[in-house]
This record gives C-alpha cells, structure tokens and sequence, in this order.
C-alpha cells in the first residue's frame, strides 16, 4: 500500500472508530444521583461495589457506582458529566488488577476530581470491608 492509500485508509478507520465511539459506548450509572463517592467497577468488583454501597447508604453515606459495560469505548463522557457534578467530591476504581482501569478513569475525569484506586490480583477480589474503608478513607 502507497502512503496516500495508507493515509486514506487510517482517515476512514479513524472515521469509523469515532462512530462506534458514539454508538456503541454502554455504562450504568447505580445511586450516583447525590453520590458523593462515585465507585467505578465491571464484573465481579462492581458485584461487591453493590453490597459495600447497600451498607454505606445504611450507614448514611452517599455513595454511587457507575459501572462501564464496554472497556472499548470506554464511557469517558458519563464519567467526565459525573466529575463536573458539585456533589461528587471523589472516585474510587475497584479493580481485580494493578490499576489498569484507574488511570482511564483519571483521564475521562479530566483532573477535576481526585481518583484513587482500590484492587487486588492474583484472583483475589477486593471485599466489602476493603471497599468500605476505602470510600471512608476519602470522606
């Protein structure tokens, strides 16, 4: 392929990227309303985000998850629209890694926030009790 082949065939991926970017991004946003915590989990983590926010709403603190369905796109905009909300003070990524997903969300936030991280690996899946002092840690 010549280079303005080359160049013309990246223009019209990159067009096609962008749409499914548009179109296809899926999130869900649980109890960010008036969250002033906002946990960010898929799969197994965002399972226990669930009880550890049941208890902590019990408890009498406001705290939400939202909960990326798709990786790729990854939902930057909700995030972002979730981090200019005046309620939110700060986000919390729950992982079953390193910490590959925190940095993501530190970008869709734009910085406008503080995001930590709470994680585990190996198969180990972070616990209610680990995300709960987590969340509290950052009230």
């Amino acid at each position: 392929m010549d280079s303005q082949a080359c160049e013309a065939h990246n223009i019209k991926m990159g067009e096609k990227y962008k749409l499914i970017e548009e179109r296809e991004c899926r999130w869900e946003n649980i109890q960010t309303d008036d969250a002033e915590v906002v946990l960010v989990a898929y799969g197994t983590p965002a399972r226990i985000c669930l009880t550890a926010i049941e208890d902590l709403r019990a408890e009498g603190l406001k705290v939400g998850m939202m909960r990326p369905i798709t990786l790729w796109p990854f939902p930057e905009k909700p995030l972002r629209e979730l981090a200019e909300k005046p309620e939110v003070k700060a986000f919390l990524s729950v992982e079953m890694s390193l910490g590959q997903m925190v940095d993501d969300v530190r970008l869709a936030t734009g910085g406008l926030k503080p995001v930590s991280f709470c994680g585990r690996t190996g198969g180990m899946i972070p616990s209610v009790t680990e995300i709960k002092e987590a969340v509290k840690a950052l009230l």
